[in-house]
């Protein structure tokens, strides 16, 4: 017999606004172990992040698509970027430049992280409704019944999470996302029943929904009488992935 869940079984994890970027082998400077990643993204010290190659291309030597590393130093107005192996690590060495494909090397956040001040979230997708009534047709004694087809889907969501004295959190950077120029790279994934393994999200047995969007709106509020909380409105920017199938 199916068990129904409960709002205990779900979750809130999120990548940050201004964490994707493309880049070619002219924005690498090996000699001193930088790239030109892009201007005013989101990146922070310690973000864990992955490369790609392209199509066709060979990363800068040091790199290796698919395997992370973690920004070290992330100047938004000039884009220059520097890695390290590991977490607080020393500056990673770029033995080359890399070779250009016919498309750009990529740079993304890697992982997404739990927003543990989540109280609840929600997300709805509707429908368009297209009126293909037509007229001429044989009267009787009921009225006729208009008749529509479905067009284009829209979604929108929304999350409250409480405000804490710990600014590094995913939660507070979610927060102020809302104010990112460049919300490229923002992605929600919005468990309805998540099992961890090893601390993470099995998504083999968990149910989800992931959400490329951008942030809309922040509403803030404080009173006597309630833990200070922060309403976040998000919308689609491209279709969103149902995953409800545990296997």
């Amino acid at each position: 017999m199916a068990t129904v869940l409960s709002g205990t079984s779900g979750a809130l994890y999120y990548k940050p606004a201004g964490t994707s970027g493309t880049f070619k082998a002219a924005d690498v400077t090996s000699g001193s172990n930088n790239i030109n990643v892009g201007a005013f993204l989101n990146f922070k010290v310690n973000d864990k992040v992955s490369f790609g190659t392209g199509s066709g291309g060979t990363l800068p030597g040091g790199l290796a698509a698919g395997t992370p590393v973690f920004i070290r130093t992330y100047t938004a107005s000039t884009g220059i970027a520097t890695f390290a192996a590991t977490a607080g690590g020393s500056e990673l060495a770029l033995s080359s430049d890399g070779t250009d494909g016919t498309t750009p090397f990529t740079i993304d956040f890697t992982e997404f992280q739990s927003v543990g001040d989540c109280r609840e979230w929600s997300f709805e997708v509707t429908r368009e409704e297209l009126d293909t009534t037509t007229i001429g047709g044989t009267l009787g004694q009921n009225a006729p019944f208009r008749t529509f087809i479905t067009g284009f889907a829209d979604g929108t969501g929304s999350a409250t999470v409480y405000l804490t004295d710990d600014d590094s959190t995913i939660g507070s950077r979610l927060i102020e996302d809302v104010i990112q120029r460049q919300q490229v790279g923002a992605k929600f994934k919005l468990y309805t029943d998540v099992t961890l393994s090893a601390g993470s999200p099995d998504d083999t047995v968990s149910t989800s929904i992931e959400v490329p969007a951008v942030i809309n709106s922040a509403s803030f509020a404080v009173t006597p009488d309630d833990a200070q909380a922060v309403e976040i409105s998000f919308r689609p920017t491209s279709a969103p992935s149902f995953d409800f199938a545990r296997s």
